[in-house]
């Protein structure tokens, strides 16, 4: 049976919602796939479901090629287990937290690592029952503190996670190849564009991260790329670092008096006049430029760190969360200054061999960390810790030390891809899939074990897989649309043809019913448009924005045997014999 657009329960809006930021959110609205019910939370109407299902679909087809089993856990789940890996408290306000009539501690699942490695336990004991990965499509929430973007980024949203569990590492490498190569075979049939880049593991541990990244202008997540096939998240991205230079029969540091020059580009101005020197004029590259973070830590503690970088960078926080988690990263307060009155805002910077920020005698017992350009030998002009005060030729390794290096300084175009593959180029991305080597992480904190060949307890080693399937949805939705509607790839459509009845003569309606048997006869799946009443105008609009690759059309030359065949996504219209139409849909 053809579903018809006369029973069909949707109803296409012609303004757009006005809580909508970009195309997927405002063109799924309108044209009836999904009803917003709360901020980041979406109802699913049948259009919507129709679409979500034949992602699902390709998904499941390709796992089962890998060789995964699927399995279904519960979104509701106790606390113990995500307290035993520490995550109860890691996830912070992201968690959904409730208790039941009896008090007992509950959250709503943002991911499934803990249950799915206590399945495992529970039933597997031997290196005979593996490898195994078993996977689950199931809905996650987390607590966004701003959803936006429709789908993209929403409280709840549904994922594919799957999970690999090995008895050694050798068979981890093997599974996680399996799983890597599904992704691409996944993304490929649903026709997306994508960028493999190397990842930071974040909250989810292990050692192999990598994210499959959609290209896109509104994509959350920046990356670097090079001609010679280097791609990283900026998080992940490492600084090449110099050569270090000779600190022998270099000049004493100079200090001179630099008031009113707070800032980077004051202190430049300021430098190339009291210090003019012959290699040519000072710039922001040459200073070291001093920065006060405050950290806050899982159990609440603050804690202010300096970090110093060159002048002409600026702290990216995403990175810098990444190289401090799981503290969360701000600027410094002004509270955070008057703790700590021997950091001269503006003029902070380092003086002691030891590491120490003022020297050993006024030591403040602050961390001190160092960009990875900063290498011994280097000379800088950077704050004297005095007010109005900056010294002149101050040498890393000489005249300071630090506590360690860290990797929180901006990624730029230009900079050297760390494997040597020459410049890279920034550019935005949406994660789509992520891939991750959990390694022994959940099996030793849930205890998960299996007897080896040799009667030894051995601790399982496992891998984490995941692919955002609403988010994929509303990515195909952003990419795949235009100023008129939606225009689905064909594999993943509500339906493989759209057939349209217009005008008021019954002869149209007739050869559209006659066409629609003959496409059902071939197995496609179907949408009619016998709407009564309803203007072409209208009915031509509604079949634009609900976006089915293949619109066929009996209006007026219906008489004659001869419809219209409207390839929607290249946008070629023609007049074709009805007797043809099915064998163009073959």
């Amino acid at each position: 049976m053809p579903t018809r657009l006369s029973q069909l329960f949707v109803r296409t809006l012609r303004d757009d919602p006005a809580d909508a930021e970009v195309a997927s959110h405002r063109l799924l609205v309108r044209a009836g796939y999904i009803r917003r019910q709360a901020p980041g939370v979406f109802s699913w109407l049948p259009l919507g479901l129709r679409v979500r299902r034949n992602i699902e679909r390709v998904i499941r087809e390709e796992m089962a090629r890998a060789g995964a089993q699927e399995v279904l856990f519960p979104a509701l789940l106790p606390r113990e287990p995500y307290e035993r890996t520490g995550r109860w408290e890691e996830y912070g306000d992201a968690l959904f937290r409730l208790q039941d009539r009896k008090g007992a501690d509950y959250l709503l699942a943002p991911t499934h690592e803990e249950v799915f490695t206590l399945l495992v336990k529970d039933l597997y004991s031997s290196y005979k029952d593996l490898p195994l990965t078993i996977f689950q499509i199931q809905d996650k929430y987390r607590d966004e503190a701003r959803p936006r973007a429709g789908l993209l980024r929403g409280r709840e949203f549904s994922m594919k996670d799957a999970y690999s569990f090995d008895a050694s590492d050798a068979g981890l490498d093997a599974s996680y190849q399996a799983q890597r190569d599904a992704y691409e075979r996944i993304f490929q049939r649903l026709g997306m564009e994508y960028v493999i880049v190397a990842a930071d593991a974040g909250a989810m541990g292990g050692s192999r991260s990598e994210e499959f990244l959609h290209p896109t202008a509104i994509g959350e997540d920046t990356f670097v790329r090079s001609a010679g096939g280097y791609a990283a998240n900026v998080e992940a991205y490492t600084t090449t670092a110099p050569e270090a230079q000779s600190l022998e029969g270099r000049p004493e540091a100079r200090i001179h008096d630099t008031p009113d020059t707070p800032t980077i580009a004051t202190l430049v101005e300021v430098a190339n006049r009291v210090e003019p020197r012959e290699a040519g004029a000072w710039t922001a590259a040459d200073t070291l430029k001093n920065v006060v973070l405050r950290l806050t830590h899982l159990d609440g503690s603050t804690e202010v760190v300096v970090v110093g970088l060159p002048g002409d960078r600026e702290v990216d926080l995403k990175r810098a969360e990444v190289a401090f988690a799981p503290a969360e990263v701000e600027a410094a307060t002004e509270e955070d200054f008057e703790r700590h009155p021997l950091l001269v805002k503006g003029y902070i910077g380092p003086w002691s061999p030891t590491g120490a920020i003022l020297g050993e005698e006024s030591a403040t017992g602050i961390r001190f960390l160092l960009d990875p350009r900063v290498v011994d030998g280097t000379a800088w002009i950077t704050g004297a810790n005095a007010d109005g005060r900056h010294v002149f030729g101050l040498l890393a390794g000489r005249d300071f030390a630090a506590d360690g290096t860290v990797e929180v300084a901006e990624v730029r175009d230009g900079d050297p891809a760390p494997d040597g593959s020459g410049p890279v180029e920034l550019a935005r991305g949406m994660e789509i899939g992520h891939v991750f080597q959990l390694g022994r992480k959940y099996a030793e904190a849930l205890d998960l074990k299996v007897l080896d060949e040799n009667g030894k307890l051995v601790t399982v080693t496992m891998g984490s897989y995941g692919i955002g399937v609403t988010r994929i949805l509303a990515a195909i939705a952003e990419g795949s649309s235009d100023e008129r509607g939606l225009l689905w790839p064909k594999e993943i459509a509500p339906f493989d043809v759209h057939v349209v009845a217009t005008g008021k003569d019954q002869t149209a309606f007739d050869l559209a019913e006659q066409l629609t048997a003959e496409f059902e006869g071939q197995g496609l799946e179907v949408l009619l448009d016998d709407r009564p009443k309803v203007s072409p105008g209208v009915k031509f609009g509604d079949a634009e924005l609900l976006g089915v690759p293949v619109i066929v059309i009996a209006g007026r030359n219906a008489g004659e045997g001869v419809v219209e065949f409207w390839d929607r996504r290249s946008g070629e219209r023609r007049d074709v014999a009805a007797s043809e139409v099915a064998a163009l849909l073959a």
